[in-house]
């Protein structure tokens, strides 16, 4: 069932209590988790958080936290699964779930015991009723024994039996195609309402709805609602117009809560000197910005090269495309010498002028769309920081295989990244730290696109693309991440569609593979829909599904995403196969 007040009906009952907080590893999850981290520690309430990849991570971590605890909260993870039916936990214990993947689980939606969703439905989910979905079947078994006869029949004759008989049939027959045609209804209805996976509303901005109802928000709180609202953005996750209506609730909270910092600062002014370094010299701004990955921490060069916005509409990875980007820099008048050096090294007057050139020169070089609304943190007179900046800097920073450590460990370092204050507690910025991985994450990634054009392993199979990361090739291990991976397929179906001079091959998706475990011969798919959807919708997850029901391939659906699962590397052509044959 759904939380009317997130006050009430979620916050005044997990407070009263220890809690156990799950974190799907994404950076919405992560942001929203921060936010309400905060909250709990203001009031000094108990809490265990613990980061959960998979299914089978979210059953085995219940089972081993559950002790003692009466309220779980499940964050980017469990909206899309039938959690009783799964976890089969005890039935005083309650599960809080805000979830952006979608659908939401129908068995979660009307469970009204334990089962509470803190997002509220949107207009276009369409939630079958409950009646087209469930039946009593108690009392249509009371119907059916109501009209059996009573044994005494002496003053009945042979006829009348015979049409008491007679009756007891047809309505029984009658009950039985009722019965059918209800559960064609039901089956359809299922079938429409789960066919497409897509993302709603940010959970991270809807924990903050609960610091602001709380009157707990800060600077802080609110930028870590920001950066899950700009990861959905910058991903795709979401659809232009939703962004616009977050950017506008934001900008009014920026408008209030930026305006007290200041005050309240000049008050702390007035009677005491304020450290250089305090966390309250904060302001967020509300810009408009160019969609060019960490430029301001780059070289404006490879910044235009490596972002995949730029790389796609100029055609980089081809020579003609290297000549354009020497020209747009030449027509913006900026020298090789200074377009090759740190954004914070450039000439002064350069700096300036960048965002004006670039947008003139957007209208000239099918570079549409090259700006749009974000924000920018300032902190004093040190660097500002692009929301943009932060989620790219995270999402390195969780990829485990760049620097060796456990997953685990790469959800924490994530969550401290956001807290400013680590930079003064120890000698590394682990921000700045995530901003030099994602730039060798960036350019790795163009480089891997520019050698699969080249040699063609963007490869046409009917209905879809597919791009397989053959083991052994540079740097490969790295796309074993499923973010990693949807990042790059995301940036070959582009590069491919641009290529390609049919324009019915921009209505075609596109899957990637690469492998997740050379010992136990697995792999990792994923699936990416369409560049023409305006509402980013994939259907993978049901055709999936489908090709595991009618084939004997031992398929995995673990992932909270349903748009990604494993397969045995071996399976992976009859895979292939099956749903090329699906969906032809």
């Amino acid at each position: 069932m759904f939380v009317d007040d997130l006050v009430k009906g979620f916050y005044d009952v997990v407070s009263k209590n220890k809690v156990l907080i799950l974190v799907n590893y994404d950076v919405d999850a992560i942001c929203a988790a921060k936010i309400f981290q905060y909250i709990l520690r203001f009031d000094n309430v108990v809490y265990v958080l613990v980061p959960v990849k998979t299914t089978t991570e979210l059953k085995k971590t219940y089972e081993e936290q559950k002790a003692g605890v009466k309220h779980i909260v499940l964050i980017n993870c469990g909206g899309s699964l039938d959690i009783i039916d799964i976890l089969e936990p005890e039935e005083d214990i309650i599960f809080f779930i805000t979830d952006s993947h979608k659908p939401t689980d129908i068995c979660n939606v009307y469970s009204s015991s334990q089962i509470r969703l803190l997002a509220t439905p949107e207009e276009d989910e369409k939630i079958p009723e409950f009646d087209e979905i469930f039946r009593d079947e108690e009392s249509s078994e009371d119907d059916s024994n109501s009209d059996e006869p009573n044994d005494d029949s002496n003053n009945d004759n042979i006829e009348k039996r015979q049409n008491r008989r007679r009756m007891r049939q047809q309505n029984a027959f009658i009950k039985r195609k009722e019965r059918r045609n209800w559960e064609e209804k039901r089956k359809k209805l299922l079938f429409d309402y789960t066919q497409f996976s897509y993302y709603g509303r940010s959970s991270a901005i809807l924990m903050y709805d609960l610091a602001w109802k709380l009157h707990r928000e800060s600077v802080d709180v609110l930028w870590w609602g920001i950066i899950g609202v700009t990861e959905q953005f910058i991903f795709g996750k979401t659809e232009n117009m939703r962004y616009l209506k977050e950017i506008e609730l934001i900008g009014d909270h920026i408008g209030r809560i930026c305006e007290s910092t200041i005050i309240h600062n000049n008050l702390n002014s007035a009677s005491q000197p304020v450290p250089s370094n305090d966390t309250t010299n904060l302001r967020i701004e509300s810009e408009k910005d160019l969609l060019l990955a960490l430029y301001r921490h780059w070289t404006i060069e490879s910044s235009i090269r490596f972002s995949m916005f730029t790389a796609v509409s100029l055609k980089l990875w081809t020579v003609k495309g290297e000549k354009r980007l020497k020209q747009i820099l030449a027509e913006m008048g900026l020298p090789l010498s200074e377009s090759r050096q740190m954004y914070h090294s450039m000439d002064l007057n350069l700096r300036k002028q960048f965002f004006g050139m670039m947008e003139k020169m957007s209208n000239t070089h099918n570079l549409l769309n090259l700006t749009y609304p974000s924000f920018i943190l300032y902190q004093g007179f040190k660097t500002r920081y692009q929301s943009a900046d932060y989620v790219y800097s995270m999402i390195a920073t969780l990829e485990s295989n760049i620097h060796g450590n456990s997953s685990t460990e790469c959800f924490y370092n994530t969550m401290d990244l956001l807290s400013r204050r680590n930079y003064y507690r120890s000698k590394k910025n682990l921000l700045d730290e995530g901003i030099e991985r994602a730039k060798w994450v960036l350019t790795n990634m163009f480089r891997h696109i520019q050698a699969a054009l080249d040699m063609k392993q963007v490869i046409l199979a009917g209905p879809f693309y597919y791009l397989i990361v053959q083991e052994g090739t540079l740097n490969s291990q790295h796309y074993s991440n499923p973010q990693l991976l949807v990042m790059l397929a995301s940036f070959a179906l582009r590069a491919q569609v641009a290529s390609s001079n049919k324009n019915k091959n921009v209505r075609l998706p596109l899957i990637a593979s690469a492998v997740l475990d050379s010992a136990k011969e697995t792999c990792i798919v994923v699936g990416i829909p369409p560049i023409t959807e305006s509402l980013p919708r994939s259907f993978f997850g049901k055709a999936f599904e489908q090709v595991a029901n009618k084939t004997s391939i031992d398929i995995s659906l673990d992932y909270f995403d349903s748009s990604i699962a494993t397969i045995q590397i071996k399976d992976r052509p009859t895979f292939f196969d099956a749903l090329t044959a699906l969906l032809s």
